[in-house]
């Protein structure tokens, strides 16, 4: 069954994983240096180091807020280490810039990734003039999906409406949050289709098809 989004006018994405297939091996690199990363702050072997990368994100939602919490790192010094990770593992997708583009109403970036790496990475995809704005980790004053107060902060920044907003997430638990205020959740990846969380309304491998099947807002 096709999507049904005629009550939609707020697009909102995330990025990593999202507007990208996890098979490009993309966020690999991310994961490397993230680990080399840990590693050097905390003393650690590689091995020691990538437990504590992923203990963190499993108790902060995010490794970088473990590391504030718990090494005094400063955001920024931590988000540079990424800025010249190479793109070439990434493509362009005619049919994915082609189904957003056809989205009625506004269309948003939610990532905790940091605005440097977002606007990086949607320029390299085609897709950078897309978007009305990137909601990014710094927006959020460092505190990430899936904290609903970070929702509640897009909200007010961006005046959304719950109910006429589809969110668009590789991670099941970032899409909780959103279904608790109301918003319509849509799960993406190659994992997607084996979740049986009550709160996703819709699951997809393939984005692009996925958003030019959908059933959308006419135009008035």
């Amino acid at each position: 069954m096709n999507a049904d989004f005629r009550h939609v006018d707020t697009w909102l994405f995330d990025l990593d994983n999202t507007l990208y297939r996890v098979e490009s091996g993309f966020m690999g690199e991310i994961e490397r240096r993230m680990t080399a990363y840990v590693g050097r702050v905390a003393g650690l072997a590689h091995d020691e180091a990538y437990k504590l990368q992923k203990a963190y994100f499993a108790e902060y939602g995010l490794t970088l807020r473990g590391l504030v919490e718990h090494h005094g790192v400063e955001p920024a010094e931590f988000h540079a280490i990424f800025h010249d990770v190479s793109l070439e593992a990434l493509t362009q997708d005619a049919e994915l810039v082609a189904a957003i583009s056809r989205l009625p109403g506004r269309r948003l970036i939610f990532t905790n990734a940091d605005e440097v790496h977002a606007r990086r990475v949607l320029e390299h995809l085609g897709l950078a003039d897309l978007f009305e704005d990137v909601f990014h980790i710094g927006s959020a004053d460092y505190l990430p999906k899936p904290n609903i107060a970070t929702f509640e902060k897009l909200n007010a920044a961006h005046a959304i409406a719950p109910k006429t907003t589809v969110f668009f997430e590789d991670s099941e638990r970032n899409l909780k949050p959103a279904a608790d205020l109301g918003m319509t959740t849509v799960l993406v990846g190659p994992h997607a289709a084996a979740s049986t969380a009550p709160f996703i309304d819709y699951k997809t491998n393939n984005l692009a098809s996925f958003l030019s099947d959908a059933r959308l807002k006419k135009a008035p």
